[in-house]
C-alpha cells in the first residue's frame, strides 16, 4: 500500500531538503508519480551524497562557522580536518582580527576575502 504520509515527515533527511509545501503525489494519473519522460524527479535515496565525501568542501575540509575570535579557538586542534566560515553577519573590523588569528593557529579561512577587498579600494 502506498505511505499515507505526506512524504516530508518520513525521516529527517527529507525534511532537510524538501520544502514543506512538497507532498507524495497520489493521483491515479499523476505523471510525477508514474516517473514520465520530461517530468520532474520524486526525492528518492538515490540522490544523496557518498556518506566518506558528505559536507565536504572541495578542498577536504569540513566548514565551521566562526562569529567571533573566541569561536575560532576550537579549531586549533583540528585545523586539518575543519575549515573555518565567517557568519554572514560579522563586521569588516571583527573579521580582520578573526583572520589574523586564523593565520596564527594556521586555520583556513574559507570566505577570508570577504568585505575586506571593498573596504581596502575605497
Amino acid at each position: 500500500m502506498w505511505p499515507y504520509t505526506s512524504g516530508v515527515e518520513k525521516s529527517k533527511t527529507w525534511r532537510d531538503r524538501l520544502s514543506p509545501s512538497w507532498r507524495f503525489p497520489r493521483g491515479i494519473d499523476n505523471r510525477v508519480r508514474r516517473r514520465f519522460k520530461g517530468n520532474r524527479p520524486m526525492p528518492t535515496i538515490g540522490y544523496g551524497s557518498n556518506k566518506k565525501t558528505k559536507h565536504l568542501t572541495p578542498r577536504g575540509f569540513y566548514r565551521f562557522v566562526v562569529s567571533n575570535v573566541k569561536e575560532l579557538e576550537v579549531l586549533m586542534m583540528s585545523n586539518r580536518t575543519y575549515c573555518a566560515e565567517i557568519a554572514h553577519n560579522v563586521s569588516a573590523k571583527k573579521r580582520k582580527s578573526i583572520i589574523e588569528r586564523a593565520q596564527q593557529l594556521d586555520v583556513f579561512v574559507m570566505n577570508a576575502n570577504a568585505r575586506l577587498r571593498s573596504q581596502e579600494s575605497e
